[in-house]
């Protein structure tokens, strides 16, 4: 009998932001964002190990204690080299499957999550990295990243760019040639990453996580991706929140770093 592999999901977090500091410990529902990204992790169907990587700085001791407070290990590394952080994390929980996920996502559905897994184990001869953003459709903040522990230290070995230690898996997909690399749709069949913001990175994004949590997890705590959606049909003004920053990422400063990216996968703050 096969034994099952070690998945480990990464939630990389720090109070460091230069737009939004301490946005993993804003109040939701009297609860930290942070926390609640977790308990919607929680939901996940398959079996997984959580782990919150924070920086050693001392300024993240409050990620650590708050890691401890909702009974989650915390592991303590580089603040700028995410690829290293997930790496020696990984090595040291003797992870078998790696799951990138950041914590700006407390939105994020546990079906997507399930999704890929789903896709990544029943393909696990096929590939070595599996994502729902390459291309990206489920709403912005709905990110998945898989990949085996030897696609990983691989990566972490032949890694040296800046942009690919600082966002740890952009070496994976823009070698092809190196990487069997698969990806996963919405079941929509709709494309919603460029018009749907469900991330954290402003104020306004706060404001509308927030509203969301209110109008939604009082009746149902694992609320989906589908629910949110619905609600904003019926609610247009909550999805006006944030509006003006849907398509916003972090690929807007490295368009002429990333070879497999182009210009209509971003866009600028207006």
């Amino acid at each position: 009998m096969s034994i099952a592999p070690n998945v480990l999901i990464v939630i990389q977090a720090r109070v460091g932001s230069s737009r939004l500091p301490g946005k993993v410990m804003m109040p939701i529902l009297g609860q930290s964002l942070l926390h609640r990204m977790i308990e919607r992790l929680r939901f996940v169907k398959h079996p997984v190990r959580l782990v919150i990587a924070t920086s050693v700085n001392a300024a993240d001791d409050i990620i650590e204690q708050e890691a401890a407070r909702i009974a989650i290990p915390c592991f303590r590394g580089s603040e700028n080299n995410l690829l290293e952080r997930h790496y020696l994390a990984a090595v040291k929980y003797n992870a078998d499957v790696v799951l990138k996920i950041p914590s700006d996502c407390p939105l994020i559905d546990p079906r997507a999550v399930d999704q890929a897994l789903d896709y990544f184990f029943a393909h696990q001869d096929e590939f070595d990295y599996v994502s729902n953003l390459h291309p990206a459709t489920w709403p912005d903040g709905n990110d998945v990243e898989i990949m085996s522990m030897a696609c990983l230290t691989r990566t972490y070995e032949e890694a040296h760019r800046l942009l690919e230690r600082e966002h740890t898996t952009p070496y994976i997909w823009e070698n092809p040639d190196k990487f069997r690399i698969g990806n996963v749709t919405w079941g929509t069949g709709l494309d919603y990453s460029m018009s749907h913001r469900f991330t954290i990175d402003y104020a306004a994004d706060y404001q509308f996580i927030k509203k969301v949590y209110e109008e939604l997890y009082p009746l149902k705590a694992d609320f989906s991706c589908q629910d949110i959606v619905d609600l904003l049909n019926d609610k247009p003004e909550i999805y006006n929140i944030n509006a003006e920053y849907a398509g916003v990422n972090w690929y807007r400063n490295h368009l002429e770093e990333l070879k497999t990216i182009s210009a209509d996968q971003t866009r600028t703050v207006s």
